[in-house]
């Protein structure tokens, strides 16, 4: 990924969303390929924090990018005083990579009448990490080799089963894949008709985040007055961050559909409009896939 200019300091949301823009002008969409390096903490992976907790969000796309630009095959980022306190530390000329921690301060203040008014403001606040490959003196697990993990069939039954929890209506057939929103189902070509079985979920991930958007579910709606609009674009980007999300927590490869290349102009168009967009649709990318895990939980109970 092209990296955040910490010489000039423009405000955050501009200078995550420039590095993001540089990356798609060139063609290279930067949440497209997580790790596939054999370490223990997996072939495939969010990004993960020094406690194997998974970064969420904008964070996950930053730290993709990151690895794949700087050559990391550990998914594992770590503060400076993190490493420290594991008995590491940075190697002398690292330099680290910016995530950022979104959060909202309660604010009193006037209002028109001379009452009180309590005002939410939203904040973004950006701080650094370090992948461990850039640490001496951590402990050993931190750079293990991988253990023997799922093997391509248990993996593909794995995501079988996670999409049939969600509860979509997924029907299949014709050459298309899409969701249609007021019959509220999922269409699909035949299994048969695609690549390969990671092809096939990683499609099915980009239509399942898409049903999320259902008013009855987490209702998102960007204005989309029809196809190939401003809105339009606006709910593919989260469609394709949401697939991204998905295909890393079922350890499956995500490879660019080559029907959505054209859509790389319609993103820039957005995001060189509204600075913001990026974090808005990391956001709720992430608020759908936490939805559809929440599926599988409910899934369970009712069995």
């Amino acid at each position: 990924m092209t990296r955040l200019n910490e010489t000039s300091r423009p405000d955050l949301y501009s200078r995550v969303t420039q590095a993001i823009v540089a990356d798609l002008e060139q063609g290279v969409r930067p949440w497209t390929k997580p790790w596939s390096a054999e370490h223990l903490a997996g072939r495939i992976s969010r990004p993960l924090r020094s406690t194997g907790e998974a970064y969420s969000g904008i964070n996950v796309i930053l730290l993709w990018a990151e690895a794949v630009a700087r050559g990391y095959t550990a998914p594992i980022w770590i503060t400076f005083r993190q490493a420290l306190a594991l008995g590491g530390h940075v190697r002398k000329g690292e330099h680290g990579s910016t995530v950022v921690y979104a959060n909202r301060i309660t604010r009193t203040e006037t209002g028109d009448s001379g009452e009180d008014v309590e005002r939410s403001i939203p904040f973004l606040k950006a701080y650094t990490v370090f992948n461990v490959e850039q640490v001496d003196g951590l402990p050993a697990h931190f750079h293990a080799s991988t253990e023997p993990r799922l093997d391509a069939a248990q993996r593909i039954a794995h995501a079988e089963a996670f999409f049939v929890a969600t509860g979509a209506e997924v029907r299949h057939g014709g050459a298309q894949a899409y969701y249609a929103l007021q019959p509220d189902y999922v269409q699909m070509p035949p299994f048969e008709c695609f690549e390969g079985p990671e092809s096939y979920y990683a499609t099915l991930a980009h239509e399942c985040t898409h049903w999320t958007k259902h008013p009855a579910r987490l209702d998102r709606d960007f204005g989309r007055k029809h196809w190939g609009d401003e809105g339009y674009a606006r709910e593919e980007l989260v469609a394709e961050l949401g697939a991204a999300f998905l295909c890393a927590d079922l350890g499956l490869e995500l490879t660019p559909r080559s029907d959505h290349a054209s859509y790389i102009a319609s993103w820039l168009e957005v995001l060189k409009d509204d600075r913001r967009f990026i974090f808005t649709a990391a956001a709720h990318a992430q608020r759908a896939a936490d939805f559809l895990h929440q599926r599988q939980a409910n899934s369970r109970r009712a069995a």
